[in-house]
């Protein structure tokens, strides 16, 4: 069988270097899912044996000598330290993925014994025990949050060139992040982790390496928590518990040992501290957070001819994407005249935007502007023996840029022109593991392992660049934006990343597959890689390889209108068995129907999701977040890989499986939960069980909150947000503040946005609303705010000092007066009509 994949793969080049058609080759080439070489295990009989010699106090902690080794452990803040464990004489290491260098050393303290040195923050106590050399966290009152495992040999060292470091591990400690891995389990507890960019089509949920790198986690224990960031680009792996219940450990090809410890305890410090480090991401343009529109194989007349139907069938959607049939033979940077002017047609469309895939690999041709100049500059990624690195992929034989050096990714960004200049609004970057269309002997669907980057006298092997290559091609496109689109918010789609790339990128978990293993594996896949700081990430809905049939699909479009990143997207007819459409209408009326009310939730819903990209870049917490984030003091959240909190107040129970039309919904203990389809309430810390036909996906809104909304749109700035909705659950007090901006421009970060501070108090015998605006500078188009209280009796009067609120008898006529209510009691829900320059107390008695 392995001779028959190889054989097919030598098919697919020699069908490249014949220019024959591609989507044909690739058919028979991504037949299976690429990995890379076997793994290279850890040789436990041959770890250091290191101790403590001496120590040196520095300004923000200690260098101790090891012998062989020296090790610093530095304090970066109360809860943060760095540990560096380097050769003697080496320095320690920063990699590209780190935003933050440069920290204000906290007060600490050192006591230093025969046996033991301890370092001492307002929140931590860092104990070394020096023969044998090892590491112990404590909290202020003695509790170990977390220490190296002795049980080994060496806890920590270098073991035949390969960075390590061994944990010990309680029974009951949980594992999350590690950014985006496959399985159908969010707890990470028991698996074997590795970290290789790889171009893994068709993935399953037993595919090891997928096409990022974040060595980041959580451990979870005593309902506390605290987080490791292994800063190393090599290929690494994580074995965490899945040898012993005893320990856990985490290593690396090559490198140094450098990892990052930060203590919570809440699970919510540790991802604000790591993004931090790392870097939160930017506000998003909130044209962005609609829907998009993908194919691989749209024709230039079906891009324009899909976009319309849309618009047609009062579907909403704000997005085409341009998939790699738009280049003159894939050649980056280039156009066919057909797509450019099926782009010019669209753009002329109410509303569109356009967002353009593009590929690292640059065509090896010697009448092609982006080859000239890249050849001419040495700007090309390099074999060992110094001469330009060149592979096949979609264009034939290829090469590619060297994004290492600064000067590489300004020209990079430069020819984007060629894009934005024709109304390109976005880069989908695509093929940046990198992917090379070699397998077997040196090559593994990637380049040689011996292959360098940099500069001749200070070269970056691929072993060491491989999983940064995507990361600096990311940086490059976002700089494109504000070479070219100086005050406009970059959007960067990536389906590689390391550590940091949410900086300048949102991630898809790249080519999935139609079927309900894959919708399944969406869920923890998107929890895990918010809990590693990417908050901007969805998933191909409907999947990419094969297709869904109608079932499958309408419950991932459930899913998707609640995904931070919703894009349908799906493969070439050429490779799909079944030549089926993937767009709402391609499935028959009743999916149509279903996809258009889940759609058209989610336009309603992009007030309260632009605010959670907001709180997400002030403090790195996810937009779709595992109920462990929000209930970590519940442990039967800690397993719960099928739910999710969509933002701060909703909670997500979405069907999985096929033909079910029922299912069991953990309610988080602590809260009180309404079911947001029928408004009836219960009592958290209970397992229930709800119904869930086609037609309906299962969500709850937590009590005491408040969901900001607004009319359904065709697209996200159709009109102008003029009357705010305020969704309220309330049982005794619910307060919300409101951010607003431009939602396009960077403006914001000169402070040009307002926030807004809702409070609704439920007293025995009244309820009342205030509004106090905390920042106001930024010009607003809100005239009213509606608040929508559910579940609440009819009032008698509704008033605000003097100024009298009148009954109406519809909600279209409370939308179209100031100062006024009306209560539907079929749902007990009661509406105001609350003017923006209310300035009192409304009372509602």
């Amino acid at each position: 069988m392995k001779n028959s994949k190889q054989l097919l793969r030598v098919f697919v080049i020699f069908a490249l270097a014949l220019i024959l058609p591609l989507s044909t080759a690739l058919t028979t080439a991504m037949a299976a899912v690429t990995q890379p070489e076997a793994d290279t295990p850890l040789k436990k009989e041959n770890l250091q044996k290191l101790s403590v010699k001496s120590v040196e106090k520095l300004n923000d902690g200690v260098k101790l000598d090891l012998g062989t080794n020296e090790a610093y452990i530095r304090v970066f803040a109360d809860d943060l330290v760095k540990i560096s464990l380097v050769k003697k004489g080496e320095k320690e290491y920063t990699s590209r993925g780190i935003a933050k260098t440069q920290w204000k050393t906290p007060k600490f303290s050192t006591k230093d014994s025969k046996d033991s040195l301890t370092i001492s923050t307002k929140e931590l106590n860092v104990t070394i025990k020096k023969t044998p050399f090892g590491i112990k966290f404590t909290d202020k009152k003695g509790n170990v949050i977390n220490e190296d495992y002795m049980g080994a040999g060496g806890a920590s060292g270098y073991e035949d060139g390969k960075p390590y470091v061994f944990k010990k591990t309680d029974k009951n400690e949980d594992f999350y992040g590690f950014g985006e891995q496959s399985g159908l389990e969010f707890n990470k507890r028991g698996k074997s982790i590795g970290h290789w960019n790889t171009d893994a089509y068709s993935y399953t949920k037993d595919t090891k390496y997928l096409y990022t790198s974040i060595p980041f986690f959580m451990g979870l224990k005593n309902e506390k928590a605290y987080g490791i960031f292994f800063d190393n680009t090599h290929r690494s792996y994580f074995e965490m518990a899945s040898e012993s219940d005893d320990y856990y450990y985490f290593y690396a090809n090559g490198g140094k040992l450098t990892y990052y410890f930060m203590y919570g305890p809440e699970v919510s410090d540790v991802l604000d501290r790591y993004t931090e480090i790392t870097g939160k991401m930017e506000m998003p343009a909130e044209w962005t957070l609609g829907l998009h529109q993908s194919k691989w194989g749209y024709t230039a007349d079906e891009i324009t001819d899909v976009a319309q139907t849309y618009r047609d069938k009062e579907i909403p959607l704000d997005t085409m994407h341009f998939d790699i049939d738009y280049m003159d033979e894939y050649r980056v940077f280039t156009w066919t005249q057909e797509y450019k002017d099926a782009l010019k047609k669209l753009k002329s469309m109410p509303g569109f935007k356009a967002i353009a895939i593009n590929d690292p690999a640059v065509k090896q041709d010697e009448n092609y502007r982006i080859y000239q100049e890249g050849t001419k500059n040495d700007f090309w990624a390099k074999n060992a023996d110094g001469t330009p690195f060149i592979g096949p992929v979609w264009p034939g034989d290829s090469a590619f840029p060297d994004f290492s050096k600064q000067e590489v990714r300004d020209w990079w960004a430069k020819n984007h022109d060629v894009l934005f200049d024709e109304g390109i609004d976005g880069i989908w970057n695509d093929m940046n593991e990198p992917a090379v269309f070699l397998d077997g002997g040196i090559y593994n669907h990637t380049m040689p392992l011996d292959n360098y980057f940099g500069y001749d006298d200070n070269k970056i092997i691929h072993t060491e660049y491989h999983n940064l290559y995507g990361h600096d091609e990311a940086e490059a496109t976002y700089d494109a934006f504000k070479m070219h689109k100086p005050n406009e918010r970059p959007f960067v789609l990536t389906r590689d990343m390391y550590s940091g790339t949410q900086r300048f990128a949102a991630l898809w978990t790249g080519d999935n597959v139609s079927n309900w293993e894959h919708l399944q594996m969406s869920i923890p896949m998107n929890m895990n890689a918010g809990m590693s700081g990417i908050s901007f990430v969805g998933n191909d809905i409907g999947g990419f390889a094969s297709r869904p049939d109608a079932e499958l699909f309408a419950r991932w479009i459930q899913v998707g209108a609640f995904l931070p990143f919703a894009r349908i997207h799906y493969d070439s007819d050429a490779k799909a068995a079944v030549k089926q459409g993937q767009e709402p209408w391609a499935f028959g009326p009743e999916v149509e129907k279903i996809s258009k009310k889940y759609i058209e939730m989610r336009y309603q819903l992009l007030p309260y999701l632009y605010n959670a990209f907001q709180d997400s870049t002030e403090t790195g917490k996810p937009v779709q977040q595992p109920l462990v984030y929000h209930f970590q003091e519940d442990p039967n959240t800690y397993d719960i890989s099928d739910q999710y909190m969509f933002g701060d107040s909703m909670m997500l129970a979405p069907v999985i499986n096929e033909g079910q039309t029922s299912r069991e919904v953990y309610l988080p203990e602590g809260e009180t939960w309404v079911d947001f389809n029928s408004k009836v309430e219960y009592k958290g810390g209970q397992t229930i069980t709800v119904a869930a036909p086609l037609e309906t996906m299962p969500i709850f809104v937590k009590k005491n909150s408040i969901i900001p909304t607004r009319e359904v749109q065709q697209y996200t700035d159709q009109n102008e947000l003029t009357n705010l909705t305020l969704d309220t659950y309330v049982t005794d007090k619910s307060e919300y503040t409101f951010y607003e901006d431009d939602a396009k421009t960077l403006d914001y970060q000169s402070g040009k946005f307002n926030e807004t501070k809702f409070t609704v108090v439920n007293k025995k015998n009244e309820i009342t609303f205030d509004q106090k605006v905390l920042k106001q500078n930024f010009k607003s188009d809100l005239t009213q705010f509606t608040l929508k209280l559910n579940n609440v009796n009819q009032p008698k009067k509704v008033q605000a000092a003097n100024h009298k609120y009148k009954a109406v008898n519809t909600l279209k006529a409370v939308n179209a007066t100031k100062r006024s209510y009306f209560y539907d009691t079929k749902t007990k829900t009661l509406y105001v009509s609350v003017p923006v320059e209310e300035k009192r107390t409304v009372k509602i008695k």
